[in-house]
Formats: C-alpha cells, sequence, structure tokens
C-alpha cells in the first residue's frame, strides 16, 4: 500500500496520477463531463469526470453518488487557479465505498433547531469547519502561551450540567 494522499498535499502531485479518498460534498453535471466535489477532512477538490476519459460504466457510477457518499476517485492532478484550493482533478477511475442514504443536510438553508439536533453532520460544513479552525487556533494560542509559562492545565475529574 502506497503513501495516503490527501487533498492538501496536491502541491507535490502536480501532474502525477494519485488516488485520494474522502465525500462527495456535491455534484453537477453538464452532457460529456460531470463535476464532484471531494472532501477529505484536509479540503475541497474538484474532481473532473470526462466521459471520454473513463469507461461507460464508471462516468454511469457517478451519477448513483448522494451527498456524503464516500468513493475512491483516481486521476492526474492539474493545478489551476480558478479552482477551489488551486487544483483540479481529472478522473480515470472512480470507486464507491459506500453510499449515503437520505442525507439531512443538503445544500440549502435549514433551521437552528434542525442544524442543532444534527449538529454532528452540520459540523461537515465549510462554515463550520471554518469556525471549528479558528476555535483550534485561539485555543493553541492560549495554551502555548501559558505552556511557556510553566503553567499546567488541570481538568476537573467530572462535569456535570446544572439544572
Amino acid at each position: 500500500m502506497g503513501q495516503k494522499i490527501t487533498i492538501s498535499d496536491l502541491s507535490k502531485h502536480v501532474g502525477q496520477e494519485i488516488t485520494l479518498k474522502g465525500w462527495l460534498y456535491n455534484k453537477r453535471s453538464s452532457g460529456k463531463v460531470k463535476f464532484l466535489i471531494l472532501r477529505d477532512g484536509t479540503g475541497y477538490l474538484q474532481c473532473i469526470v470526462f466521459k471520454g476519459n473513463v469507461s461507460e460504466e464508471v462516468f454511469n457510477l457517478a451519477d448513483t453518488f448522494s451527498q456524503e457518499t464516500s468513493f475512491e476517485v483516481t486521476g492526474k492532478v492539474k493545478a489551476e487557479e480558478r479552482a477551489v484550493g488551486g487544483y483540479e482533478l481529472d478522473a480515470t477511475d472512480l470507486k464507491l465505498i459506500g453510499e449515503s442514504h437520505d442525507f439531512p443536510i443538503t445544500p440549502k438553508e435549514h433551521g437552528v433547531e434542525f442544524l442543532i439536533d444534527n449538529r454532528h453532520l452540520w459540523l461537515r460544513s465549510k462554515r463550520q469547519v471554518a469556525i471549528m479552525k479558528i476555535r483550534h487556533r485561539i485555543v493553541k494560542a492560549i495554551r502555548d502561551f501559558f505552556d511557556e509559562r510553566g503553567f499546567a492545565l488541570f481538568d476537573p475529574p467530572i462535569i456535570t450540567p446544572n439544572a
């Protein structure tokens, strides 16, 4: 098994054929071309599935993918300044890993109550990921500040909610 490549590593693989694994964030199609947006936890990547570059079976497989379906895509990495993250993948093969049925959070507006009830899924959205990354940086800066000054963090053994 080769080294695991992530979307954040793409700058090292321009012009190479690689395989990535992740989840379908969104998709659209236009005749002989399908655009699959792959999410792998390190970023987002547009994968271009062109009918002339893949078998009929692979081209039709892309139609079966619903939001948050997990899949593997193989293709050639291209630098593309207009693309999110600056790269695209010209797909040559797709493999379904796991189907997603009835994913409740679609790319549309939802009420706050619904999103809180589905928080574990809401955290996959771009906005929530960005917020969590900012929070991580802030907490890390605070921890580094106190660590450099010899402080130690002590967590209470049990935290219980108040009525």
